[in-house]
């Protein structure tokens, strides 16, 4: 609301100001060394134009690889070589665990973005702490995205006066609604079902598999919520951020997937790390290596652990197969779809079990026909799995439902305002009768 009121001369400043608060409120610590490492950023962007330009790239980098890698891995590294010491009968000393600092995984590629595109000369540096400062920690997108670049948003830091109208800001109501109903009423109602069955030893095939669904459709719309609710926000502050996912399990193979999935990380790894390491041009060896040091990077991004490394690793094998092979390509849309679809819910396995063990148990209980635990499913829930079945595989009949709130497409406004109203009260009147579960992708 204050944002709203003040002049437009204040509004960066009390953007980042609610942003910073936003943040501290639950890291104090951390917000700190994001803002030292924010104001590093922005005064080696300065140095671009000298001759040593090279070595202070080198310098921003290091720091932002060796901060994310000193809170999200020194844990998970120190570990293993802990693991490996003892196993050879060295004594290896107690040490402190590092606190994960919430969404630095997102602003740390966001901050990479911007020293490597001012390098490229691909968007001019940042002429005002301030503002760059407002880019890294803009409240909607800090913790999980999309990965939203400068070159994106440098326009929109300096001017929004061609969004600050009431039409986009009535859109970008609608939006955060359509965030806040695939979060509170279809993945918050699909949790207790998925976290069930795979906290279950003994569950057998068609609990499993109903549970893996559960947690399919949760992890979604979950994650294209938030998205919804980041760019409905940005856009009642003016910002336009990109889009983040365009119906994924819909995808006809692998390939397809990862330009519907994340589409912000997908970008991201294809221009800071694929193309830079040779992309697609140096031959059938090279595009293999690229792609599995893509995924492999790609799954340890998500989380210091085994299992989101086996997660990268199962896709990087099945987009290489879709990528040499005809495997997919020679299947009609529909059955190339059902096989990725299923392909990837198995991989969510790896993605949401605690530990290698407890994946590989998963995958038995969905082989196990013998003994079948009972998995008990509200009504709720099934009407849950029937709403996210529609709106995740039918994209023309989910598309003509909810078009409405990507802004204004020439329906009346009334009426979108009337169904988001009536969307928003249900929302509100499910968060205050159950416990509200947190975004799963503040994990990462």
């Amino acid at each position: 609301m204050t944002y709203q009121l003040v002049p437009a001369r204040l509004k960066n400043v009390t953007a980042f100001l609610g942003s910073f608060v936003f943040y501290a409120w639950g890291a104090p610590i951390f917000c700190l060394v994001l803002l030292i490492s924010s104001s590093l950023d922005f005064l080696i962007a300065q140095k671009f134009n000298h001759d040593n330009r090279k070595s202070w790239l080198t310098t921003g980098l290091i720091i932002n690889v060796g901060t994310l890698f000193i809170f999200k891995y020194f844990n998970f590294f120190t570990e293993n070589v802990k693991l490996i010491a003892e196993s050879l009968g060295f004594v290896f000393p107690d040490y402190m665990e590092i606190a994960l600092p919430l969404g630095i995984s997102f602003f740390t590629f966001q901050k990479i973005s911007y020293l490597v595109d001012v390098y490229r000369n691909e968007t001019p540096r940042s002429k005002s702490l301030l503002d760059y400062l407002l880019f890294v920690f803009l409240f909607p997108q800090l913790i999980a995205g999309p990965i939203v670049r400068y070159k994106d948003i440098s326009n929109q830091l300096i001017d929004r006066s061609h969004h600050d109208k009431w039409g986009f800001k009535l859109s970008g109501l609608q939006r955060f609604t359509l965030g806040l109903t695939k979060k509170v009423l279809i993945a918050d109602g699909l949790a207790p079902l998925a976290d069930a069955a795979f906290a279950i030893d003994e569950l057998g095939a068609i609990g499993a598999l109903l549970g893996l669904l559960a947690y399919t459709f949760q992890i979604y719309f979950d994650f294209s919520g938030y998205t919804d609710m980041a760019i409905g926000l940005g856009m009642l502050m003016g910002f336009k951020f990109p889009e983040n996912f365009n119906w994924p399990y819909a995808a006809a193979g692998f390939q397809d997937f990862w330009r519907r999935w994340h589409m912000t990380l997908s970008a991201w790894m294809r221009d800071y790390l694929y193309f830079p390491l040779g992309g697609s041009r140096r031959g059938k060896w090279i595009v293999f290596r690229n792609l599995w040091i893509v995924f492999l990077l790609s799954g340890l991004w998500h989380g210091a652990s085994w299992n989101f490394v086996i997660w990268g690793a199962w896709h990087g094998l099945f987009l290489t197969v879709d990528r040499f092979t005809i495997f997919f390509k020679r299947m009609n849309h529909f059955s190339s779809s059902l096989l990725t679809f299923g392909l990837v819910m198995l991989g969510w396995i790896w993605f949401r079990s605690e530990t290698l063990s407890d994946s590989i148990n998963y995958f038995g209980e969905l082989l196990n026909f013998q003994e079948q635990t009972a998995l008990e499913v509200t009504a709720r829930e099934w009407l849950m799995l029937c709403l996210a079945t529609v709106f995740s595989f039918l994209p023309p009949m989910s598309h003509h439902v909810l078009k409405s709130f990507h802004g204004d497409n020439g329906r009346n406004m009334v009426i979108k305002s009337i169904v988001a109203l009536i969307l928003f009260v249900l929302c509100l009147a499910q968060i205050a009768i159950s416990d509200s579960q947190p975004f799963i992708y503040f994990r990462f």
